[in-house]
């Protein structure tokens, strides 16, 4: 088991976003949360990712307690990938210094290894701007993979992409987790959710 989320609770003031989550992932599952908009896949997908603390209950990865971790940061750039919906590239660098900044000590063949396996290995020098909607997103994929994490997480990621290449890369996904690595995916998609090993569908903040 690499996570383990117990009992975990989260409200924003009054409004409650989850109550008592339990949830267990192994290594190398490729798991999706659907769940309308407002439904608290977002906050749960972050409490798993150490973006944000939860207000009750206990997570651990691989045995460890989130808690006893010293240095968050250095846990997350080590052990944890994430993918927004939108993104975040920085228009002024090329695709190949928006994955570099991630990882200054990636050589160049690691990252152009990276973009010809999301087949934009000739849009190296382009920048973000230059490229549609479908590439940047898949550049942000690399950016995230570039550290090789154990968990990949992924917010919405096909959300802003048409059919084909939403089915690109959730298709990365599922050839990612074949390989060992551990994805979890926050979708309204249930058509690409079928395609991950367990679905877990949260409604009002519990999973139904």
């Amino acid at each position: 088991m690499i996570i383990e989320a117990s009992n975990i609770s989260h409200d924003y003031a009054c409004d409650i976003a989850l109550r008592d989550i339990n949830l267990q992932i192994n290594k190398g599952e490729f798991i999706c949360l659907i769940g309308e908009s407002g439904s608290g896949k977002t906050t749960l997908l972050s409490i798993l990712s150490t973006l944000l603390k939860p207000k009750k209950g206990n997570l651990k990865f691989e045995d460890t307690n989130y808690t006893d971790i010293k240095n968050i940061d250095e846990f997350r750039q080590k052990n944890i990938g994430f993918i927004f919906q939108f993104h975040y590239l920085i228009n002024y660098l090329t695709l190949f210094e928006n994955i570099k900044l991630a990882n200054e000590k990636a050589s160049k063949d690691e990252i152009n290894e990276l973009l010809e396996l999301l087949d934009i290995k000739d849009l190296a020098k382009k920048f973000p701007n230059e490229i549609s909607g479908g590439e940047r997103q898949r550049v942000a994929i690399a950016r995230a993979l570039i550290n090789t994490p154990k968990v990949l997480f992924a917010d919405e990621p096909t959300g802003n992409l048409d059919s084909k290449n939403a089915k690109i890369v959730f298709d990365l996904f599922r050839k990612l987790s074949s390989e060992g690595m551990t994805i979890v995916v926050a979708t309204h998609n249930k058509e690409l959710a079928n395609t991950a090993d367990k679905i877990y569908e949260i409604k009002d903040g519990q999973l139904a």
